[in-house]
């Protein structure tokens, strides 16, 4: 299965949440995407509205950004 991905790096909080918001509701079940994240807000914002909404996750330090591999269960 291909693994999708979203450079969020240019992107600050309310709207790299808004946008990573809007790719994970696109996963169907089983698919993964990853998120490329530099913002502190969003780096805070993203993982906790991730736990809440039930998707399985894990952060990782990437080149000066932080990756959020993203699973919809």
């Amino acid at each position: 299965m291909e693994i999708q991905s979203l450079d969020l790096r240019e992107q600050r909080c309310p709207m790299a949440l808004l946008l990573a918001k809007r790719a994970c509701a696109s996963l169907k079940q089983g698919q993964q995407i990853a998120l490329y994240i530099t913002d502190s807000g969003a780096l805070k914002d993203i993982p906790r509205y991730l736990e809440k909404s039930g998707f399985e996750f894990e952060c990782q330090p990437v080149q000066g950004a932080t990756e959020i591999n993203v699973t919809k269960l």
